[in-house]
């Protein structure tokens, strides 16, 4: 299992209800906020790569760690296995945690490179942003 938490073991309700609340999170003020952020953070990056499987590394990050290093905060002690510890860490849900961690690592296009993985992310990201 992957840091997303995710596995093929749902049953199809609580398939339905899990994707109605990862949808609701991701829509929501708080989501859209955050991903408006990490947008952005991601932009800013001054080499456009994102790693897999942690939030930070050897001054790497990936896309939930590019928020992180951009508020400045330590995320030394973040267990990037533990999606509530994540999601509380970053102010948004465990819905939306499992989410951003399985698009980052575990997409269709996993085997990418760091460079691929930024822009798959970004596009990915943008794609989320509800129009005002």
């Amino acid at each position: 299992m992957s840091r997303s938490g995710y596995n093929d073991d749902c049953e199809q309700w609580e398939l339905i209800r899990w994707r109605g609340a990862v949808k609701s999170a991701i829509r929501g003020k708080r989501g859209q906020a955050f991903l408006r952020e990490m947008l952005e953070a991601l932009d800013t990056m001054p080499n456009k790569r994102l790693i897999a499987e942690q939030l930070e590394s050897h001054g790497e990050v990936c896309a939930m760690g590019c928020v992180g290093l951009k508020r400045g905060l330590d995320m030394s002690n973040i267990d990037p296995e533990d999606r509530a510890q994540v999601a509380g860490f970053f102010g948004i849900s465990p819905a939306m945690a499992a989410e951003i961690a399985f698009e980052n690592d575990d997409g269709d296009w996993r085997h990418n490179t760091p460079e691929q993985r930024w822009t798959r992310m970004r596009e990915w990201v943008a794609a989320q942003l509800v129009l005002e």
